[in-house]
């Protein structure tokens, strides 16, 4: 039998704790686990790209099985093919999500009919969150050490310090 491979991708700006519950959990399905960094050039991220895949590096690196990937401007199946991933791995919260998420699985099962979608659905405990909610709570200078990993709350402490815009 072949491998299991997976593929969770996402801008990750910044990583929370929902995100990384759900790749904890996916890597115990898959031989291996990609985590796809995809960013737009044309986009500015609250992180830059590099900073975004330290954090992500630092608050998974006890997953043996996982390895983080950047990709710029590109399909997230043609990040997969590269891999040789056979299954895409999405996360979901709520009836939103699940919407957005099947639109998604149609054109990627259109553009790669090899690859397979996989769902899983967020814990409880992390169904609130999104990266989009952190990011307004670090403007308003919230704490948000509940939501995201430590690495993430020391990387916005120095910004702070640094006086960086946020």
């Amino acid at each position: 039998m072949s491998d299991r491979i997976g593929l969770f991708a996402g801008s990750f700006d910044p990583v929370t704790n929902g995100h990384v519950d759900i790749i904890r959990r996916a890597s115990g399905l898959f031989d291996k686990l990609y985590v796809g960094l995809f960013y737009n050039k044309d986009k500015t991220g609250l992180f830059e790209p590099a900073r975004r895949q330290i954090m992500l590096k630092e608050a998974l690196g006890d997953l043996k099985n996982v390895e983080v990937v950047a990709a710029r401007d590109s399909l997230a199946v043609d990040i997969a093919r590269q891999h040789q991933v056979t299954h895409l791995v999405r996360g979901l919260r709520n009836a939103q999500d699940l919407e957005y998420e099947a639109n998604l699985a149609f054109f990627n099962s259109q553009l790669a009919k090899e690859i397979e979608t996989v769902f899983l659905l967020t814990a409880l405990d992390y169904r609130y969150f999104s990266s989009s909610r952190i990011r307004e709570l670090i403007h308003f200078g919230a704490d948000i050490s509940p939501y995201v990993p430590q690495g993430v709350v020391k990387e916005v402490g120095k910004k702070c310090e640094n006086k960086q815009k946020i």
